[in-house]
This record gives structure tokens, sequence and C-alpha cells, in this order.
């Protein structure tokens, strides 16, 4: 005998999803509706004694105010969103987490859009946000198209850059020259003469822009450098990277590294392969100072980027555009300092 459904039996569905209505706190309180509502809309006037008995009802069933409901009818969320590309990785892993905190604390929704930096993949992201009525856009990685700045600007949406400059959006950036600048000069003055950057394919602005300080300075300073690049900003690039550099007959004695995934790679593969020491026979620098540099196995002399004071300067900068949407484009620029490990002793 077959026990299951036979047609037109209906079967059994799942409960959806049910929260605590405003209705039944005003049941449990016994005020109206419209009184719950007042209750929760800031600068909107109800009753102490209404409010007091409203907050109770409200704690004892649970209820939160539908936020989404809400920004429907302002045609507003409080959506912010995170726009990276491979979010997960080094520096930009605590970037994200720092703006995630940054936004929850302003009571904004972090939304991460983990993307590509092609054209395509970066529109089709837009329009996600665009199409939830996020209040805001924060560029981590990327390289985005006019169409892009032009779409929102049509819908009045605030984008802030990090990482890059674009000429009309509100962004922040790493002192990338300063720090490349002090790196060669730092080298140079250690009596360090076979000189090395190491950057990556990927061609970042931020990678670009410490490459070229490197070279200029250490060409002012009369150094030669020879340039390694791996496919990626990333363990695997450096590693590549430094197999290249160290296979040659004249090694460096220094090497810059463009981020510290870039020098976890090229560390591992002087000390592992190249049978070398660290710093007597090879001095390294890094950039970012993600947790890791600290470790025992790495102890890298480093330039620190601050993922929060980069994250609450972001947010400064939505904030300004969000309340004077004619201002002219934003700029901030925050210094990294240099955090003396065993890697490299100046």
């Amino acid at each position: 005998m077959n026990d299951g459904p036979v047609n037109g039996d209906k079967t059994p569905k799942k409960e959806r999803m049910r929260f605590v209505s405003a209705e039944q706190v005003a049941q449990l309180a016994g005020v109206s509706r419209s009184a719950v509502s007042r209750t929760f809309t800031p600068g909107t006037s109800v009753a102490p004694a209404t409010r007091e008995k409203v907050l109770r009802a409200a704690q004892e069933l649970g209820y939160h105010v539908n936020d989404l409901a809400r920004g429907v009818l302002a045609n507003q969320s409080r959506l912010v969103g995170i726009v990276a590309t491979r979010p997960e990785v080094g520096f930009r892993a605590h970037l994200a987490a720092a703006l995630a905190k940054c936004l929850i604390k302003r009571g904004s929704i972090p939304i991460l859009i983990n993307t590509g930096q092609t054209e395509d993949e970066l529109l089709a992201a837009q329009k996600i946000l665009i199409g939830h009525r996020a209040e805001a856009i924060i560029i981590l990685s990327g390289s985005p198209p006019a169409s892009f700045f032009e779409l929102a600007q049509r819908n009045g949406q605030p984008l802030v850059v990090i990482g890059r400059s674009e000429p009309d959006a509100d962004h922040v950036r790493a002192g990338n020259s300063e720090a490349s600048r002090k790196a060669a000069t730092a080298f140079y003055e250690s009596g360090r003469r076979r000189l090395a950057v190491i950057g990556s394919n990927t061609g970042t602005p931020a990678i670009i822009e410490r490459e070229s300080a490197f070279l200029s300075t250490a060409e002012s300073l009369g150094v030669p450098v020879v340039v390694g690049r791996g496919g990626d900003s990333d363990y695997d690039g450096g590693v590549a990277a430094a197999r290249a550099l160290f296979s040659q007959t004249l090694k460096p004695d220094a090497v810059f590294c463009a981020n510290d995934q870039i020098a976890f790679g090229l560390m591992d593969v002087v000390r592992l392969e190249a049978r070398l020491r660290i710093p007597e026979d090879v001095a390294v620098i890094g950039f970012d100072d993600v947790p890791e540099s600290s470790w025992l196995s790495y102890q890298l002399t480093t330039f620190r980027q601050d993922p929060l004071t980069m994250a609450q300067r972001a947010v400064e900068l939505m904030e300004r555009r969000l309340e004077n949407p004619g201002l002219p484009p934003g700029y901030e620029r925050v210094i990294p300092e240099l955090v003396i490990r065993q890697s490299f002793r100046p």
C-alpha cells in the first residue's frame, strides 16, 4: 500500500518564518497600532506612559522594527555596499571587517559584494546595490568603468573608493609613495646596494605607485633595482617572483615587497630554498602590517596601514556626501608607519 500523497491531497508545508508584528505589540500594550509606530520613530511625539507600555510589551515579545519596510517606504535602505575582489585575502580582509564594524556602529547594514575587476562584474554588483536602494557604495578594489560612476550619480548614490583616486568619487588612499621612498632610503643608508622590489602582474594602482616610488628613489640615489613580479599580489606571487630573483647569479641583498603576503612568500624561498639568512644576507620590508607579520616565523619589518583608521575615514566621507551631495570630492590620505622587526633593522 502506498502511504504517500495521492492526487488532490495537500502535502504539509513548512511554516513560514513569522516575526513579531507591531499589531501584536499594540494588543499586548493596550494601545493603538499608530502609537507603536510613533514610539519607534525618532522625533515623533508620544505620551511617556504610552511609550513605557509599548517598550515593555516589545521587550516581552522580542519585537524589533521592520527596517526593510521602512526603507521601502522611504525609497532608501540602510544598506551600504562593500565591493571587493577576493575580500578574504591579506589586508583587504581586515579592511572589510573594520568597515563592517564602523558601519554597524552608525546603524548601517553592510553588505559585502565579492566581485571581479571586469566592467560586467562591477556593473552587476552596482545594479544589485541600486536595486536594493543601498545608500552608498564603498569600493576596496577593482577599476570601476565610467558607466559605474554615471549610474551612481544618476541615482544619487555616493561612492567612496579606497586605494585609488577617481575624479568623481570621494576616496581614501595610503601614503604609498612616502613609504616606498622611505624604504629605498633606509636600505641605501644601511649599506645595501643590490636592491629589488617585488610587485605583481595585476597592476593595481597601489602596487604600481609603490613600485614606481621605490624605483625612482633608488635611481636618484644611484642604486640599480631589479624588479620581480608574481602572477598576483599574494603568497604564491611572492614565491614565484622570489624564485626568479634568487636563481640569478647576482642576488639582491635587500627587497621591498608591495605587500606582506608577497613578503611571506619571498622570505620562505630565501630561507628554505636559497639557504640565505634574513636579514644578514637579505633584508626585507613589507607593506600593510597584517597580523601574520609579527609571527615568530616572519618577524617582518613593514609599513602599517591601520584598517580601522582607513575605515573610519571612508565612513566619514560617506556621511559627508550623504549630508551634502553637492560638495566636491573629498580626499583622505593616511601615511603608513614603519614597524621595525627582525627582517630589517635600519
